[in-house]
Protein backbone atom coordinates (compact mmCIF):
# COMPACT_ATOMS: atom_id res chain seq x y z
CA UNK A 1 0.00 0.00 0.00
CA UNK A 2 1.39 3.28 -1.10
CA UNK A 3 0.43 6.78 0.21
CA UNK A 4 0.09 10.10 -1.00
CA UNK A 5 0.49 12.20 1.67
CA UNK A 6 2.86 9.64 4.02
CA UNK A 7 6.15 7.58 3.71
CA UNK A 8 5.62 4.60 5.93
CA UNK A 9 8.87 2.62 6.13
CA UNK A 10 9.98 -0.24 8.27
CA UNK A 11 13.35 -1.87 9.79
CA UNK A 12 14.05 -3.46 12.86
CA UNK A 13 11.06 -3.76 14.06
CA UNK A 14 10.08 -0.04 13.67
CA UNK A 15 7.92 1.88 11.54
CA UNK A 16 9.04 5.20 10.77
CA UNK A 17 5.65 7.47 9.71
CA UNK A 18 6.64 10.60 7.85
CA UNK A 19 4.01 13.31 7.12
CA UNK A 20 5.17 14.03 3.39
CA UNK A 21 3.88 17.49 1.76
CA UNK A 22 7.17 19.48 2.31
CA UNK A 23 6.75 21.72 -0.25
CA UNK A 24 3.42 22.63 2.24
CA UNK A 25 5.16 22.55 5.35
CA UNK A 26 3.59 18.85 5.86
CA UNK A 27 -0.02 21.03 6.51
CA UNK A 28 -3.26 18.67 6.98
CA UNK A 29 -5.49 17.62 4.70
CA UNK A 30 -8.55 15.12 4.62
CA UNK A 31 -7.01 13.06 2.37
CA UNK A 32 -3.66 12.70 5.41
CA UNK A 33 -6.43 12.19 8.01
CA UNK A 34 -7.31 9.50 5.81
CA UNK A 35 -3.97 7.69 5.30
CA UNK A 36 -3.10 8.44 9.00
CA UNK A 37 -6.11 6.41 10.07
CA UNK A 38 -5.57 3.27 7.54
CA UNK A 39 -1.63 3.56 8.53
CA UNK A 40 -1.88 3.28 12.36
CA UNK A 41 -4.60 0.53 11.91
CA UNK A 42 -2.23 -1.17 9.45
CA UNK A 43 0.63 -1.20 11.94
CA UNK A 44 -1.47 -2.32 14.78
CA UNK A 45 -1.88 -5.41 13.28
CA UNK A 46 1.96 -5.38 11.22
CA UNK A 47 4.04 -7.90 12.96
CA UNK A 48 7.04 -6.40 11.93
CA UNK A 49 5.98 -3.03 13.72
CA UNK A 50 6.54 -3.38 17.77
CA UNK A 51 6.89 0.71 17.60
CA UNK A 52 6.26 3.57 15.69
CA UNK A 53 8.16 6.92 14.96
CA UNK A 54 6.10 9.73 14.02
CA UNK A 55 7.77 12.96 12.03
CA UNK A 56 7.98 15.12 9.02
CA UNK A 57 9.37 15.67 5.35
CA UNK A 58 11.60 19.04 5.27
CA UNK A 59 11.67 21.92 7.91
CA UNK A 60 8.16 21.27 9.04
CA UNK A 61 6.39 18.61 11.03
CA UNK A 62 2.65 19.75 10.38
CA UNK A 63 1.87 23.18 10.05
CA UNK A 64 -1.61 23.21 11.07
CA UNK A 65 -4.44 22.36 8.70
CA UNK A 66 -4.14 22.94 4.84
CA UNK A 67 -6.03 26.22 4.60
CA UNK A 68 -5.87 26.86 1.00
CA UNK A 69 -8.36 24.36 0.16
CA UNK A 70 -11.49 25.58 -1.41
CA UNK A 71 -15.25 25.47 0.32
CA UNK A 72 -14.95 24.17 3.99
CA UNK A 73 -11.54 23.62 5.02
CA UNK A 74 -12.25 21.11 7.64
CA UNK A 75 -13.78 19.30 4.69
CA UNK A 76 -17.19 19.57 6.75
CA UNK A 77 -20.61 19.37 5.04
CA UNK A 78 -22.15 22.91 5.79
CA UNK A 79 -25.91 21.41 4.39
CA UNK A 80 -26.24 19.32 7.35
CA UNK A 81 -27.20 20.41 10.93
CA UNK A 82 -25.78 18.01 13.37
CA UNK A 83 -26.76 17.48 16.64
CA UNK A 84 -25.73 15.80 19.61
CA UNK A 85 -28.25 12.69 18.91
CA UNK A 86 -26.45 12.17 15.16
CA UNK A 87 -23.49 11.22 17.38
CA UNK A 88 -24.63 9.39 20.00
CA UNK A 89 -27.50 7.51 17.21
CA UNK A 90 -25.30 7.73 14.15
CA UNK A 91 -21.43 8.30 14.61
CA UNK A 92 -20.97 5.44 11.83
CA UNK A 93 -22.93 6.69 9.38
CA UNK A 94 -21.48 7.70 6.68
CA UNK A 95 -23.07 11.25 6.16
CA UNK A 96 -22.08 11.86 9.51
CA UNK A 97 -18.37 10.49 8.93
CA UNK A 98 -17.36 12.08 5.66
CA UNK A 99 -19.35 15.29 6.76
CA UNK A 100 -19.41 16.49 10.82
CA UNK A 101 -16.75 13.87 12.42
CA UNK A 102 -13.55 16.20 13.12
CA UNK A 103 -10.82 14.85 11.02
CA UNK A 104 -8.17 14.88 13.40
CA UNK A 105 -9.90 13.41 15.75
CA UNK A 106 -10.43 10.30 13.78
CA UNK A 107 -6.69 10.20 13.33
CA UNK A 108 -5.82 10.31 17.39
CA UNK A 109 -8.35 7.40 17.95
CA UNK A 110 -7.04 5.30 15.89
CA UNK A 111 -3.62 6.08 17.30
CA UNK A 112 -5.26 5.27 20.52
CA UNK A 113 -6.56 2.25 19.26
CA UNK A 114 -3.33 1.15 17.81
CA UNK A 115 -1.49 -1.55 19.47
CA UNK A 116 1.85 -0.27 18.80
CA UNK A 117 3.59 2.50 20.90
CA UNK A 118 3.88 5.30 19.25
CA UNK A 119 6.91 8.72 19.39
CA UNK A 120 6.13 11.64 18.05
CA UNK A 121 9.70 12.98 16.70
CA UNK A 122 8.20 16.98 16.47
CA UNK A 123 11.06 18.11 14.27
CA UNK A 124 9.78 21.68 13.03
CA UNK A 125 6.49 23.74 12.99
CA UNK A 126 3.50 21.71 15.16
CA UNK A 127 0.80 24.01 15.02
CA UNK A 128 -3.27 23.26 15.32
CA UNK A 129 -3.48 19.70 14.18
CA UNK A 130 -0.09 19.60 13.77
CA UNK A 131 0.23 19.91 17.84
CA UNK A 132 -2.84 18.41 19.33
CA UNK A 133 -2.32 14.98 17.08
CA UNK A 134 0.99 14.15 18.92
CA UNK A 135 -1.43 14.48 22.66
CA UNK A 136 -2.18 10.99 21.45
CA UNK A 137 1.26 9.95 21.05
CA UNK A 138 3.06 8.10 24.07
CA UNK A 139 5.84 10.16 23.85
CA UNK A 140 6.95 13.73 22.47
CA UNK A 141 10.11 14.33 21.13
CA UNK A 142 10.88 18.24 19.99
CA UNK A 143 14.11 19.63 18.10
CA UNK A 144 15.57 22.77 19.07
CA UNK A 145 13.50 24.08 15.76
CA UNK A 146 10.53 23.07 17.26
CA UNK A 147 7.14 25.79 17.97
CA UNK A 148 4.39 24.38 18.72
CA UNK A 149 1.22 26.29 18.87
CA UNK A 150 -2.63 25.25 19.59
CA UNK A 151 -4.00 28.40 18.22
CA UNK A 152 -7.33 27.58 17.93
CA UNK A 153 -9.00 30.21 19.39
CA UNK A 154 -6.62 32.80 17.26
CA UNK A 155 -9.05 31.60 14.18
CA UNK A 156 -12.14 31.41 15.85
CA UNK A 157 -12.59 27.86 16.30
CA UNK A 158 -12.02 24.98 19.23
CA UNK A 159 -9.35 22.64 20.33
CA UNK A 160 -9.96 19.53 18.43
CA UNK A 161 -8.49 15.83 17.81
CA UNK A 162 -9.90 14.79 20.91
CA UNK A 163 -7.13 17.41 22.66
CA UNK A 164 -9.52 18.15 25.06
CA UNK A 165 -9.34 14.34 26.28
CA UNK A 166 -5.92 14.23 25.74
CA UNK A 167 -3.96 17.52 26.50
CA UNK A 168 -4.88 17.69 30.17
CA UNK A 169 -3.69 14.30 31.04
CA UNK A 170 -0.38 15.44 29.42
CA UNK A 171 0.24 18.46 31.14
CA UNK A 172 -2.64 19.01 33.25
CA UNK A 173 -5.51 21.52 32.98
CA UNK A 174 -4.36 24.63 33.89
CA UNK A 175 -1.33 24.15 31.64
CA UNK A 176 -3.77 22.84 28.61
CA UNK A 177 -6.18 25.86 29.58
CA UNK A 178 -3.59 28.32 29.51
CA UNK A 179 -1.88 27.47 25.99
CA UNK A 180 -5.38 27.11 24.39
CA UNK A 181 -6.46 30.56 25.95
CA UNK A 182 -3.83 32.21 24.74
CA UNK A 183 -3.20 30.39 21.36
CA UNK A 184 1.00 31.15 22.09
CA UNK A 185 3.18 29.33 19.69
CA UNK A 186 5.67 27.38 21.95
CA UNK A 187 8.92 27.64 21.99
CA UNK A 188 10.38 24.10 22.85
CA UNK A 189 11.82 24.88 26.09
CA UNK A 190 8.10 26.30 27.03
CA UNK A 191 6.84 22.71 25.66
CA UNK A 192 9.87 21.21 27.84
CA UNK A 193 8.84 23.16 31.20
CA UNK A 194 5.13 22.64 30.56
CA UNK A 195 5.45 18.57 30.34
CA UNK A 196 4.30 18.51 26.98
CA UNK A 197 7.80 16.95 25.71
CA UNK A 198 10.23 14.25 27.02
CA UNK A 199 13.32 16.19 25.98
CA UNK A 200 14.65 19.64 23.36
CA UNK A 201 17.40 18.11 20.90
CA UNK A 202 19.58 19.23 18.17
CA UNK A 203 17.69 18.82 15.31
CA UNK A 204 20.50 16.25 13.92
CA UNK A 205 20.05 13.97 16.77
CA UNK A 206 15.94 14.18 17.17
CA UNK A 207 15.65 10.95 15.23
CA UNK A 208 18.39 9.05 17.00
CA UNK A 209 16.50 9.49 20.21
CA UNK A 210 13.26 8.71 19.07
CA UNK A 211 14.87 5.28 17.50
CA UNK A 212 16.80 4.36 20.38
CA UNK A 213 14.08 4.70 22.98
CA UNK A 214 11.83 2.72 20.48
CA UNK A 215 14.29 -0.24 20.12
CA UNK A 216 14.23 0.00 23.71
CA UNK A 217 10.54 -0.85 23.56
CA UNK A 218 11.11 -3.18 20.24
CA UNK A 219 12.96 -5.78 21.62
CA UNK A 220 9.80 -6.44 24.76
CA UNK A 221 6.79 -8.53 23.82
CA UNK A 222 4.64 -7.24 21.27
CA UNK A 223 1.57 -8.64 23.16
CA UNK A 224 2.55 -7.67 26.89
CA UNK A 225 3.47 -3.98 25.29
CA UNK A 226 -0.07 -3.71 23.48
CA UNK A 227 -2.11 -4.31 26.26
CA UNK A 228 -0.05 -2.58 28.63
CA UNK A 229 -0.57 0.53 26.38
CA UNK A 230 -4.28 -0.23 26.35
CA UNK A 231 -4.13 -0.86 30.13
CA UNK A 232 -2.60 2.59 30.73
CA UNK A 233 -5.05 4.71 28.62
CA UNK A 234 -8.09 3.11 29.67
CA UNK A 235 -7.71 2.11 33.52
CA UNK A 236 -6.25 5.45 33.73
CA UNK A 237 -9.82 6.70 32.81
CA UNK A 238 -12.11 4.76 35.27
CA UNK A 239 -13.43 6.21 38.20
CA UNK A 240 -12.28 3.42 40.81
CA UNK A 241 -8.67 1.43 40.69
CA UNK A 242 -11.50 -1.98 41.27
CA UNK A 243 -12.24 -2.05 37.50
CA UNK A 244 -8.05 -1.72 36.80
CA UNK A 245 -8.08 -4.76 38.96
CA UNK A 246 -10.39 -6.77 36.61
CA UNK A 247 -8.18 -6.51 33.71
CA UNK A 248 -4.48 -6.31 35.15
CA UNK A 249 -5.88 -9.97 36.51
CA UNK A 250 -6.60 -11.49 32.91
CA UNK A 251 -3.69 -9.73 31.03
CA UNK A 252 -1.23 -10.78 34.20
CA UNK A 253 -3.11 -14.52 34.01
CA UNK A 254 -2.80 -14.78 30.00
CA UNK A 255 0.67 -13.01 29.96
CA UNK A 256 1.95 -15.73 32.49
CA UNK A 257 0.91 -18.36 30.13
CA UNK A 258 2.62 -17.36 27.32
CA UNK A 259 5.71 -14.46 26.78
CA UNK A 260 5.90 -14.68 30.11
CA UNK A 261 7.16 -18.02 30.37
CA UNK A 262 10.17 -16.94 28.26
CA UNK A 263 10.52 -14.17 30.55
CA UNK A 264 10.96 -15.51 33.52
CA UNK A 265 13.26 -18.96 31.86
CA UNK A 266 15.47 -15.57 29.83
CA UNK A 267 15.61 -14.19 33.66
CA UNK A 268 16.93 -17.60 35.18
CA UNK A 269 19.28 -18.66 32.44
CA UNK A 270 20.86 -14.73 32.40
CA UNK A 271 20.59 -13.97 28.60
CA UNK A 272 18.08 -11.55 26.63
CA UNK A 273 14.46 -13.39 26.45
CA UNK A 274 13.50 -14.25 22.88
CA UNK A 275 9.17 -13.18 22.22
CA UNK A 276 8.54 -14.61 19.61
CA UNK A 277 4.59 -13.48 20.20
CA UNK A 278 2.65 -11.58 18.12
CA UNK A 279 -0.52 -8.55 18.02
CA UNK A 280 -1.79 -10.42 14.55
CA UNK A 281 -2.41 -13.48 16.27
CA UNK A 282 -1.59 -13.89 19.94
CA UNK A 283 -3.58 -11.34 21.86
CA UNK A 284 -5.96 -13.20 24.53
CA UNK A 285 -9.45 -13.57 23.60
CA UNK A 286 -10.64 -10.88 26.48
CA UNK A 287 -8.82 -8.15 24.25
CA UNK A 288 -10.66 -5.95 23.44
CA UNK A 289 -12.21 -5.47 27.18
CA UNK A 290 -13.81 -2.54 26.71
CA UNK A 291 -16.24 -3.41 23.53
Amino acid sequence: MSYETLRYDVADYILTLTLNRPQQLNAFTVEMAEELIHAFNRASDDDAVRAIVVTGAGKAFCAGMDLSTGGNVFGLDESLSPTMEDMEQRLDDPAIVAGVRDTGGRVTLAIYDCKKPVIAAINGAAVGIGATMTCAMDIRLASEKARIGFVFNKIGIVPEACSSWFLPRVVGLSQALEWVYSADILQPEEALQGGLVKAVLPAEELLDEAYRIARRIARHSPVAIALTRQMMYRNAAKPHPLEAHKVDSLAMFYTSLSSGKEGVQSFLEKRDAVFTDSTSKGMPDFYPWWE
